[in-house]
């Protein structure tokens, strides 16, 4: 019986040896490292030319990098620049060149405008191209070498998300001595969907050289299993597939179970309670003219996160007077997103159209409809912009989890507020007590919205307290030890 996989991770950390010649017992690969470039003035400033990227996944596997003997795996963000492994942070981290026709056609292309709005449930047409297909193949063979050459026997390997589908299968060819993990950070599309696919027995297969594959939700680990005996099959058998070989002999089992991903609550929590913070939240709402209800959206600008439905609910409350822009104004902070892809060109056209179209209808000299951002901003500001709001909205048409949720009601320290919460994101299965809503029903996401705005407190204080407690107790740290514990697990009774 092999040694599980979370023993060796709950060691010390230990003088690290140079990382290009290096051989780790713990891998992560996704196909962004955890650092990003300095500018120039920032590392004049402190002296780094690397630092650690935002988001929930570097925060929960930070700790566990620093840990154990392991390295990161992911592309560093330049184009046609190859980078020797080095270190930062007490991680190690393996660099995956790509140029920019990769980028082109395996991550703008394969990745974004082929797989994601087919995952998404086709709320955008997908487009099918050989070449593309061509470059993901490719790609991911990169990953999954620079991952064998790097490995230890016997070494746990976690592969993230949906532009690597192909690495495990590879890997295992490779590398049969390796423990494979593999997490899908958004949804899992239904059999009838993923049959459009060209290449849908491929990713299967890709997917089941896994020894675990992880979904936010029970629904996307069901649709999997049924694509998997569909397309390929596969016996299944409860969360268990048979993966056999050409020959029809059992090589492995594949276990796929959902693992919803959380956030970092003691980061926000404490952030929201810091004096400054405070005061800067005192300073949005004054700088608003302080107005009796303010409400918040917080998304990439993606055509999945509903946005143009959110303003269209607004904009007709406004119309029909159930608010009026003296008394509430809603702040839509929109992140830049894969720009050079067509479809997001148009929909950042779309809504600032409709943005200006609403101000130009309803501001008044003192007031503002819509505070529109286009922007990216530090945790600090978000936690801020967090405490301001009175009412979040999250109406997403179609989300693998939706960390904004969760950041919201981690920040709401004194359990006030209200969360509008759409019933396609993964976070609705954890925040039952957020006001549910389809965000397709327009007049429902109005009377909600309303709802909201009208919440008594003692309500208000109720739901938020229910939601705070289920997120305290399955932060982003739960998550990763969750499902390294059940690859440990699944390995054992493999070998057994």
């Amino acid at each position: 019986m092999q040694k599980p996989a979370s023993e060796k991770l709950t060691t010390k950390a230990k003088t690290r040896p140079s990382p290009e010649r290096a051989k780790y017992d713990f891998m992560v690969v996704s196909n962004r490292l955890p650092v990003d470039r300095c500018s120039a003035d920032d590392a004049e400033i402190d002296g780094e030319r690397w630092r650690r990227s935002p988001g929930g996944l570097v925060t929960a596997l930070a700790p566990l990098m620093a840990k154990s003997d392991g390295a990161w795996v992911g592309w560093h963000g330049a184009p046609d620049e190859q980078l020797e492994p080095f270190s930062h942070d007490d991680m190690d981290l393996v660099p995956v060149e790509l140029s920019a026709e990769d980028v082109e056609l395996y991550y703008e292309g394969f990745s974004n405008a082929t797989l994601w709005p087919l995952y998404h449930d086709v709320i955008a047409r997908p487009e099918f191209h050989r070449t593309w297909w061509d470059s993901y193949r490719r790609v991911n063979q990169r990953f999954a070498d620079a991952v064998a050459q790097s490995a230890r026997e016997n070494a746990t390997v976690w592969v993230q998300d949906y532009q690597l589908q192909l690495v495990p299968q590879m890997l295992r060819r490779a590398r049969p001595d390796l423990k494979i993990g593999f997490f899908n950070h958004i949804p899992f599309p239904p059999p009838e969907i993923f049959a459009q696919l060209p290449w849908r027995q491929a990713i299967i297969e890709g997917l089941l050289g896994s020894d675990l594959v992880g979904f936010q939700r029970p629904s996307d680990a069901a649709n999997f299993m049924r694509s998997a005996r569909r397309f390929l099959g596969a016996s299944v058998k409860q969360q268990q597939i048979h993966v056999r070989n050409s020959a029809g002999n059992i090589t492995h089992i594949a276990r796929a179970q959902a693992f919803p991903i959380s956030i970092a609550v003691d980061q926000i929590s404490e952030l929201a309670e810091r004096p400054d913070i405070i005061e800067r939240a005192r300073q949005i709402r004054h700088d608003l003219g302080n107005p009796r209800t303010i409400l918040l959206g917080v998304d990439r600008l993606d055509y999945t996160k509903g946005i143009r439905h959110r303003l269209k609910a607004f904009e007709e409350l406004l119309q029909d007077g159930s608010l009026k822009v003296q008394d509430a104004t809603l702040i839509q902070v929109a992140s830049p997103s894969r720009e050079r892809v067509e479809q997001y060109r148009i929909l950042r056209e779309e809504i600032e159209g409709t943005v200006g179209h609403i101000n130009g209808s309803y501001d008044t000299m003192q007031n503002t409809a819509v505070r529109y951002l286009h922007h990216s901003y530090p945790v600090e500001e978000m936690v801020a912009l967090y405490l301001a709001a009175d009412v979040m909205l999250v109406t997403a048409l179609r989300d693998g989890m939706n960390l904004v949720a969760k950041e919201y009601v981690a920040a709401r320290t004194s359990h006030t507020g209200a969360l509008v919460l759409s019933e396609f994101t993964g976070a609705a299965d954890q925040l039952k007590q957020a006001l549910l809503v389809n965000p397709h029903d327009i007049d429902g996401l109005k009377s909600t919205i309303m709802r909201a705005v009208e919440l008594p407190a003692n309500e208000s204080r109720r739901r938020m307290r229910a939601m705070r407690k289920q997120i305290l107790d399955h932060d982003v740290d739960h998550w990763s030890s969750e499902f390294l514990a059940a690859l440990a697990e699944t390995v054992v009774r493999d070998d057994s």
